[in-house]
């Protein structure tokens, strides 16, 4: 099956900006406050640029992390990059971990088990999960078994686009 046939769940700009202020309402009402806001890159740094308006938060920063490669293909497991986040700041910090969305799982987990080992106090969100997932972010805005068209990504980079090519991840 080609990847244009395949049902998709569409996140435009307006629902990510009800997405990201709805999550950054619950976070505050669940009472945690995030001393640091930490995106896991790429797919986590602009929900977390946007949590992180939402909540009053200063203080961000990024783990470069990769797993997906394109639609439905995966390395054989999540790759830390450079460069590389201060953990040694993290060390007994409220920490907010933000990605775009909890697919396998493996992503999120591995990094809430770095910063935990840290010595962060970690609470995660993710705009969406998949019934896959094999950690549940402790903040979710929507559940969907659909591959999911991100706004930021769902074009393919300019030189794809300008080319006629089909967007890789």
């Amino acid at each position: 099956m080609s990847d244009e046939h395949i049902e998709r769940e569409t996140l435009t700009w307006d629902g990510f900006g009800r997405a990201t202020r709805d999550l950054a309402r619950e976070i505050v009402a669940a009472g945690f406050e995030p001393e640091v806001v930490v995106a896991i890159a790429r797919g986590g740094l602009l929900p977390a640029g946007a949590i992180a308006y939402g909540l009053g938060a200063k203080n961000c920063g990024a783990i470069n992390m990769e797993f997906y490669t394109g639609i439905g293909t995966v390395l054989d497991a999540p790759e830390v990059l450079p460069p590389e986040l201060d953990m040694n700041y993290l060390d007994g910090r409220r920490v907010l971990l933000v990605d775009d969305v909890a697919d396998s799982g493996r992503t999120l987990k591995m990094a809430v088990e770095m910063l935990s080992e840290k010595g962060a106090d970690v609470r995660s969100v993710t705009i969406y999960t998949k019934p896959s997932t094999i950690i549940q972010p402790d903040f979710a805005w929507k559940d969907t078994g659909l591959w999911i068209d991100f706004p930021w990504s769902a074009a393919g980079s300019v030189v794809e686009e300008d080319a006629g090519l089909a967007p890789s991840a």
